[in-house]
């Protein structure tokens, strides 16, 4: 029984990578967000879906976006910052207030996002991961607990009814 369950077990969490990795993402986002150490914080990405259609050719392209997403329950405030997946850099932060969106939900299809409408024209949304394996795409990050502490936060105090 003990082979077999470590046959197939599947991929294990490098458990050191996700700590240095866990402790870049405190350092990039304190370093632009002012009072960074007042957010919690949670690795995401976005995802920018194009669709194309060349005659008989049909279909999308998708970028995906990493970033380093946190939240200040007493302020009810997100704050978004674009990276990249091995957090050598970031760019500028983006803020969401509680107060100044106009919408705000959990989208569980086709992929499950937390969109966000600072107003009625632009929106961002905002995918979660509990551990995704693949570092070229996502940051490297076991991030479980968090990401249920982030969906409890938005679900019960952002998102919009």
């Amino acid at each position: 029984m003990g082979l077999f369950s470590k046959l197939f077990k599947g991929p294990e969490v490098d458990q050191v990578k996700s700590d240095a990795n866990r402790e870049k993402m405190r350092v990039l986002f304190n370093q632009v967000v002012e009072n960074g150490s007042d957010y919690k914080l949670v690795a995401g990405y976005t995802e920018d879906v194009s669709r194309f259609n060349y005659g008989l050719v049909h279909g999308s392209k998708t970028k995906i976006g990493s970033l380093i997403v946190g939240w200040n329950e007493q302020k009810e405030t997100i704050v978004v910052v674009p990276t990249v997946p091995d957090l050598s850099g970031c760019g500028d932060p983006t803020y969401y207030r509680r107060s100044d969106i106009h919408k705000a939900y959990r989208n569980k299809y086709p992929t499950d996002a937390f969109i966000i409408y600072p107003d009625r024209k632009g929106y961002i949304g905002i995918n979660i991961f509990d551990w995704l394996e693949d570092e070229s795409l996502y940051i490297y990050i076991d991030q479980e607990a968090q990401a249920k502490e982030f969906t409890e936060f938005f679900m019960d105090k952002f998102r919009t009814k």
